[in-house]
């Protein structure tokens, strides 16, 4: 009869009533329980857990009930709160979901999004919508009372999981950003944490002192001596409409990338006594009043309808419902940092915020304070860079011939690979090409690497010094790759076969060239001597991109971890995590490229070239006033970033006699006899080849980018006559157009 009875309690339990997906993260975050502690207990995957809680699976037996049981007991605990009658109604009307987007073609080359030099925040307003659909907005919250903004209405239960709560600090409560947008004829602004405000004015000069004097939106700052946080508020384009701005802009507008200076939106916050920063009012704005002592009086504008969040980087974030979307870039905002611009501005102001360019001083003889130069900061006024630094058109360059190349003898030339081969005969017997990528490469280059904060010092006839930054003018073209160093041995390769580790092109030096210095202490390590003939040296130097580095790597790791692929993952489980990880949640997943993006674009803003403005060459441009322009720190991170693949290559080819046909920044092919990168990868019982490739989500490490068909390769490149054509620029999903000659 007990059977009988345990058979009746297990079809119960197969049938056990669950509560909404909602209030299951509700109810494990009130108990201040992780998912990966659920998982755990309930001998499941994290990603099964968090499939849940997000409504997209639901548990099975014998889990089910387990999970019942454990949600019970919590609801037992901390039981939801009732919501106040005169704050929420009885029924809550859903937005309607936005239509369905129209597919985005393919994005720009690998090389092309690596380090790029310019800001990209100006694009057609008619650019393609990505794939992604945004999802259906959420009943919506009711708002605070206008009387009140602080308070958090009980609708907050229903705040998607992962979203970071409102700020510790007092002034800042509200979290760091508002999306406000209009429902009903009600102004309302969308906070993290599920926080709804009724906003009342009436004006845009008016929403900028709500914003100051009552919303409590900021961050506090990163750094001992750095600033707080200025608070964002997001403008739907029923927000802007309610403003009177305008909801798209013009093509001309477009261009300029704001609108005229005689907007009568402009003429309002002017006569508010409200200023603009030079680059005006575009989708990016910074509205502020001069700073009295330490008190700070600005509000950033971020206008998604204007392209401020590019689609190419934050792919449909600026098609999210105001709840979602003021979700997402808190997120970004608790783990990276307040957005101020687009992801290469926010990059570049990263770095400043983690050092800034000042600090208070000890008090003097009357015990006062004064501002000092922050040490290991790259201070507060720009150093002019070295000749061999400088772009084409740099007022350095002035005197230069019109028309003059100028040679590797000349000028610095540190950039990532675009490099290939044809394939041996042994490899075209070989049934695949597998791509396997460098996660977050740039960023790991970037890590520990001590690069210069003052002005160079030139030297000629150096002894080259493999810790101080610089660049160095020397011949490296008696390196030979067929007989290098690996580790204490020497080891015999086919140098035919190798990129070589000191041009993009992979091309063998054949004179005097200017390095950085992890290019010329990479030679050394291969077992050969330097004499370098002039060098630009910085004795003032530090490794200013530590902390950098690590709070992208946290942000990188976190959210790769929400989207349910762990760092510690065995290499066949890493695989198996990442296989469609963009579906799990493709909210995070546009967070996980927007933090890439932010890793690339930061670097490049380093080097920012001109941007029109009647700009000339010879002629400086606005850039060149920030302390943040500095080619020498983007040339040292390159440098060394290529210097790390090629190591890993030179490793991997001594342990293996196996060679790559294709190099494209971060990513390298190889030609296997499996699809995929187990299949050439040398693992041993789990673990990977010392100072070889190894599989993991952490930066540095390698995930799969793509397999095609060795006989796709061939094809490829007989159509376009090209032996050497660059297949790592198609691995990932092998689409050739008919116009694309490989450059």
């Amino acid at each position: 009869m007990s059977e009988l009875f345990d058979a009746v309690d297990a079809l119960i339990a197969s049938r056990a009533t669950l509560p909404p997906p909602a209030e299951r993260k509700r109810l494990r975050a009130a108990h201040g329980l992780t998912i990966d502690e659920v998982a755990t207990a309930l001998k499941v995957r994290r990603a099964t857990v968090s499939g849940w809680e997000s409504g997209k699976t639901e548990p099975r037996p014998p889990e089910r009930d387990a999970y019942a049981r454990l949600l019970k007991q919590l609801a037992a605990l901390y039981p939801a709160p009732e919501e106040p009658a005169a704050l929420v109604p009885a029924t809550f009307s859903a937005a309607p979901a936005p239509a369905e987007a129209p597919t985005l073609p393919a994005g720009p080359t690998p090389e092309a999004a690596a380090i790029t030099e310019h800001e990209n925040t100006q694009t057609p307003a008619a650019a393609p919508v990505p794939a992604t659909a945004a999802p259906a907005a959420e009943a919506r919250p009711t708002p605070a009372t206008r009387t009140s903004t602080s308070r958090r209405p009980a609708a907050k239960k229903a705040a998607p999981a992962n979203t970071p709560a409102g700020g510790t600090d007092p002034r800042f409560e509200n979290g760091p950003l508002a999306v406000v947008d209009v429902q009903d004829g009600q102004v309302l602004a969308y906070c993290t944490g599920g926080l709804v405000l009724d906003v009342p004015a009436k004006s845009l000069p008016a929403l900028v002192d709500w914003t100051l004097k009552e919303a409590k939106l900021g961050a506090p700052k990163l750094s001992g001596p750095g600033k707080d946080a200025d608070p964002l508020i997001v403008l739907t384009q029923a927000a802007l409409a309610r403003y009177g701005l305008p909801t798209t802009l013009t093509p001309e507008e477009r261009t300029a990338g704001r609108i005229p200076e005689n907007h009568k939106v402009i003429k309002q916050l002017t006569r508010a006594e409200w200023q603009l920063t030079k680059r005006g009012f575009g989708p990016w704005a910074r509205i502020y009043r001069p700073a009295t002592g330490s008190e700070r009086a600005c509000v950033q504008l971020c206008i998604p309808s204007w392209n401020a969040l590019d689609v190419r980087h934050w792919g449909a974030a600026g098609q999210l419902p105001p709840a979602e979307l003021a979700r997402l870039l808190g997120v970004y905002a608790s783990r990276v940092i307040t957005p101020r611009g687009s992801t290469a501005v926010t990059g570049l102001e990263l770095m400043t915020a983690l050092h800034p360019a000042t600090r208070a001083s000890e008090p003097d003889a009357d015990g006062k304070r004064h501002s000092e130069h922050n040490p290991g900061s790259l201070g507060k006024d720009p150093v002019d860079c070295a000749p061999c630094e400088a772009p084409d058109g740099h007022p350095l360059l002035a005197d230069l011939p019109r028309f003059h190349v100028r040679t590797p003898a000349e000028r610095l030339f540190e950039e990532a690979y675009d490099w290939a081969r044809p394939m041996t005969d042994a490899e075209c017997t070989l049934r695949f090409l597998v791509g396997i990528d460098v996660n977050m490469a740039f960023a790991a280059g970037a890590n520990g690497l001590t690069v210069g904060t003052g002005a160079p010092t030139h030297v000629k006839n150096p002894m080259f010094d493999p810790k101080l930054p610089g660049s160095w003018l020397v011949d490296l073209s008696h390196v030979d790759l067929s007989r290098v160093k690996v580790g204490k041995d020497w080891a015999e390769l086919d140098g035919d076969l190798l990129p070589s580790p000191f041009t993009p092109k992979g091309e063998r030096p054949t004179g005097p060239a200017w390095y950085a210095t992890p290019t010329v202490a990479y030679a050394v390590e291969l077992g050969y001597e330097v004499r370098p003939t002039e060098a630009w040296v910085r004795r003032e130097n530090a490794r200013y991109l530590d902390g950098w580095y690590q709070r992208l790597r946290d942000a990188y790791l976190a959210t790769m971890a929400d989207l349910g692929v762990e760092a510690d993952l065995a290499p066949e489980d890493f695989l198996t995590a990442m296989a469609g990880y963009k579906q799990r949640d493709p909210e995070m997943a546009i967070l996980a490229s927007a933090i890439k993006a932010t890793v690339k674009g930061g670097l490049g803003k380093l080097r920012e070239r001109p941007r029109g403005e009647g700009w000339r060459p010879g002629q400086p441009w606005r850039a060149l006033s920030r302390p943040t322009w500095r080619p020498d720190i983007r040339a040292a991170v390159i440098s060394r970033t290529r210097i790390n693949l090629h190591r890993k290559i030179v490793k991997h080819a001594s342990f293996t006699g196996q060679y790559p046909i294709a190099i494209l920044s971060d990513c390298v092919v190889y030609a296997a006899a499996g699809p995929g990168p187990l299949d050439f990868l040398p693992y041993r019982e789990g673990k990977p080849l010392p100072g070889g490739f190894k599989l993991g989500v952490n930066p540095g490490l390698v995930k799969h980018e793509g397999t095609q068909s060795v006989l796709w390769g061939e094809e490829v490149r007989e159509k376009f006559n090209a032996p050497e054509l660059n297949l790592a620029r198609y691995i990932k999903d092998g689409t050739v157009t008919d116009t694309d000659n490989g450059e």
